[in-house]
């Protein structure tokens, strides 16, 4: 459906992505809803002190929102809390920031991906209550990438399609796959096998596949980012070198 023929939409669940002030009284949100994707939308009067609206559209806090439109930025007609979700704090709120802006920049608008959605809605929550932030955010990438048309080939070799071997090392290639490192070659990154199984697991209990994991998946994001700087990113890396 596109843009245009969207007229009104009510109580939708979003979360509310980013936003920034609009002339005197007003916010411009970006917001991503699931059954309608990433959106535009006009808050009037949201920074006036008496508004509805204040305090309500924070990010990271499950909403139900109504808007009409037909533009790409849309009105905002009332938005209601949904609770359930713990606040997120220190490096799990910055984990949060870099998850809205990974949507942010590979995300279209008004292309729903509700499997993504409600994924999103529970790293939320496992960032909020688990301590190991780095596989929770391997996990919600992997799927990120899936959902977006830009699968990751784990479970078996490029072009012949046979299994992964763990104890093999392989250069992992993007956008065609694992090969042998025996069969020579210069492109890709160096992986083990066992890093891409378990991977595929999301699991990342091992060290190795952890720091492996991460290397290889931020080398997938630049790829379709496109040379986009994502500002959390290096904000948390400048953050674990201090």
């Amino acid at each position: 459906m596109s843009p245009g023929s969207k007229q009104r939409i009510q109580d939708a669940p979003a979360f509310v992505l980013h936003s920034y002030p609009y002339r005197e009284t007003s916010l411009v949100l970006e917001v991503f809803s699931r059954e309608h994707g990433r959106v535009a939308l006009m808050a009037r009067g949201a920074r006036r002190p008496r508004s509805a609206l204040r305090g309500l559209l924070m990010g990271f806090q499950p909403l139900a929102l109504s808007w009409f439109g037909k533009h790409e930025l849309r009105t905002l007609q009332h938005a209601e809390w949904q609770g359930g979700q713990p606040q997120l704090r220190g490096t799990a709120l910055l984990c949060g920031f870099y998850l809205n802006e990974l949507l942010l920049n590979l995300t279209v608008r008004d292309d729903p991906h509700e499997r993504l959605f409600d994924h999103y809605r529970l790293t939320l929550q496992r960032l909020a209550g688990e301590e190991d932030h780095a596989a929770t955010l391997r996990c919600f990438e992997k799927l990120m990438l899936q959902e977006l048309g830009y699968a990751i080939l784990l479970e078996q070799e490029a072009g012949g399609g046979k299994p992964i071997d763990p104890h093999a090392q392989y250069r992992y290639v993007i956008e065609h796959g694992a090969v042998p490192l025996s069969e020579g070659g210069a492109d890709g990154l160096v992986v083990r096998g066992k890093t891409l199984q378990d991977m595929a697991a999301d699991d990342y209990r091992d060290p190795l596949s952890a720091q492996q994991g991460k290397h290889l998946m931020r080398a997938l994001l630049n790829h379709y980012l496109e040379g986009k700087l994502l500002h959390t990113r290096e904000l948390i890396k400048d953050l674990q070198k201090a």
